[in-house]
């Protein structure tokens, strides 16, 4: 694979030369940044490239032994998913899962990948299939094949000799990573922010009245936002996926040893903040913190997200130093 190393931005930014891949990495003066031509991959704008490139900056000032790296997993069904590792050089990493019809880059998954490398802690944020840069298309439900998705990741990591401490997840992520922990039994903590309890809530808000009805006639419906064309399409097979999906029953088989932080907003209007309190019901080795006037995406409380999250993985640490 031909690869090309510019050693200033400049030089990047003015090259017309088409690019679809990018790694991140610091260098001694300045940023290496390097780039691959990959077949069936979404180009890179160089908006994006100026951000990317800002933010892996901002990163290495405040951590010297940072390094931001591409990767890309394939899952089991053969698709690529693309991640961004943040490596501070130790052995333990934190798996971080977006949320719906969201990606890797969101904001509440960003700032908690640099929270944890300001604390020294190595993190991977990707894409699951069908979103962001990663292959596939998007499907409603689908929560089993997620969390599939991130037991392809998790074990990438094994097989690199690293060790998967902590697994996150915003949103339906949050409902992903506790899936994955009924099932997979390898990780020793959870965090679960603003994930719903019960799936058969919030579809009719999402679909619209009569929804069984309509979808069961025309197959299919398709969600749009006011004033735009299709957003994506609901087939009966996924929506039946995401009203069959059990998380009570799920969480009921996590392991007692896997300890379980579940944070939520106060305010949140997406998904109840009482949800999180069905899940303190529930889950033995549970912690539950509630942000008190906090929204769905934490717009203006991502400090105290990142620091109950922080505090929270690096306890982990210490009672694995410990044992």
């Amino acid at each position: 694979m031909d690869t090309l190393v510019v050693q200033n931005a400049h030089s990047l930014l003015s090259s017309n030369s088409s690019l679809s891949y990018i790694t991140l990495t610091p260098s001694f003066f300045l940023h290496q940044v390097r780039f691959s031509t990959l077949p069936n991959h979404k180009p890179i704008t160089r908006t994006r490239i100026r951000s990317a490139l800002k933010f892996s900056m901002s990163l290495s000032a405040k951590n010297p032994g940072f390094e931001q790296q591409r990767l890309i997993i394939p899952n089991k069904h053969g698709e690529k998913l693309v991640g961004i590792l943040h490596d501070s050089g130790n052995k333990e990493i934190v798996i971080l899962c977006h949320g719906f019809r969201s990606s890797k880059e969101s904001n509440t998954i960003v700032n908690l990948a640099a929270a944890l490398e300001k604390a020294g802690i190595s993190s991977f944020r990707f894409d699951f299939s069908g979103n962001g840069e990663s292959d596939g298309s998007f499907q409603y439900g689908h929560y089993w094949r997620e969390a599939d998705d991130l037991y392809a990741v998790t074990q990438h990591f094994h097989e690199s000799n690293r060790l998967v401490t902590a697994i996150l997840g915003h949103s339906k992520g949050g409902g992903v990573v506790l899936l994955y922990a009924s099932k997979y039994h390898d990780v020793k903590a959870v965090v679960n922010l603003s994930g719903r309890y019960d799936l058969k809530a919030g579809v009719e808000e999402r679909l619209g009245q009569d929804y069984m009805e309509r979808i069961r006639e025309d197959g299919f419906i398709d969600v749009k936002r006011p004033g735009s064309s299709s957003e994506y399409r609901v087939t009966l097979e996924s929506l039946l996926d995401r009203l069959n999906t059990n998380m009570h029953e799920a969480c009921l088989q996590i392991d007692k040893e896997c300890r379980v932080l579940t944070v939520h907003g106060s305010s949140d209007t997406v998904i109840s903040v009482e949800d999180a309190s069905e899940f303190a019901k529930i889950i033995p080795n549970h912690r539950l913190h509630i942000i008190e006037g906090a929204d769905h995406s934490y717009t203006n409380h991502q400090d105290e997200l990142a620091s109950q999250v922080v505090n929270f993985i690096k306890e982990t640490f210490h009672q694995d130093k410990d044992t």
